[in-house]
């Protein structure tokens, strides 16, 4: 895929941006954790982060602050700043992703909470990360379609990831979110064969800007769904019902083969 000189430009610049931002923001949260929980630095640098990439965050009713775990769907990597600059969480992520060079390390820096499918850590050890984590950042997401994807499109929900409720920690809340950049989001979307260095050359290198709206619905408590099968059950009614309001109709089937839409000026809503 080609981008021209001026995208170049723009991702060159976007990177350099956000690499200073890094070596700033860094040594004073370190600074912060040193001394106490609830560094907001990783929430300022996420917000800049969004900011820079060209995300326009629109927030629609309020979220939860406090002993949250937000459950959304999932469009592309840009979520994650787009999400954590709005709320100052911290995400559960595959176990895996601790390993990633540098990737790795900043999710650390933002109390990721790692999870291994093989149940590797014991789930007493992850439910104290969590708490840990709720401690630090005072509310975490989860992605439990596994996988981005077009945007108007809903996977089921995979819930090993969930857990770390199973059982709920005592005054946790699950808020689900609905995440929705409009048309701009088939273009967005890190789907197909397409790799995640290629996905994110093309969005840094994109001009203009583009928005995107956090849906905050209703929250419910988990104690009141047994089981995480039924605590994702739940949560992905309440966001394929809010989705379908936004599409004017179900959830389109997901198609994994399908490729993004190509490198365009603007997005249209």
């Amino acid at each position: 895929m080609s981008i021209g000189v001026l995208g170049w430009l723009r991702l060159i610049a976007r990177v350099l941006l956000l690499v200073g931002a890094v070596g700033l923001f860094a040594p004073f949260h370190y600074f912060w954790r040193s001394l106490r929980f609830g560094s907001p630095l990783p929430m300022w640098f996420l917000r800049l982060a969004a900011w820079v990439i060209g995300a326009r965050v629109r927030q629609h009713a309020a979220p939860l602050k406090k002993n949250v775990m937000y459950i959304a769907n999932h469009i592309s990597w840009v979520d994650i700043p787009v999400l954590g600059g709005a709320t100052g969480c911290a995400f559960v992520a595959k176990a895996e992703l601790a390993a990633a060079p540098i990737v790795g390390w900043l999710a650390r820096l933002n109390r990721t909470l790692f999870v291994a499918r093989e149940d590797r850590m014991g789930i007493a050890e992850q439910i104290n990360a969590l708490q840990l984590a709720m401690e630090d950042t005072w509310s975490v997401t989860l992605f439990p379609e596994g996988t981005t994807t077009d945007g108007r499109s809903l996977l089921p929900f995979k819930s090993a990831m969930l857990r770390v409720l199973e059982p709920p920690p005592p005054g946790i809340m699950v808020q689900p979110v609905v995440i929705d950049y409009g048309g701009f989001g088939e273009w967005l979307g890190w789907i197909g064969d397409e790799n995640g260095i290629t996905n994110s050359k093309r969005v840094f290198a994109r001009a203009g800007q583009f928005p995107v709206d956090l849906y905050f619905l209703e929250p419910f408590d988990p104690h009141d769904f047994p089981g995480r099968k039924a605590i994702a059950a739940e949560a992905r009614a309440r966001i394929k019902a809010k989705l379908s309001e936004l599409l004017g109709g179900p959830p389109r089937p997901f198609a994994h083969d399908v490729a993004p839409v190509r490198f365009v000026a603007s997005a249209q809503r």
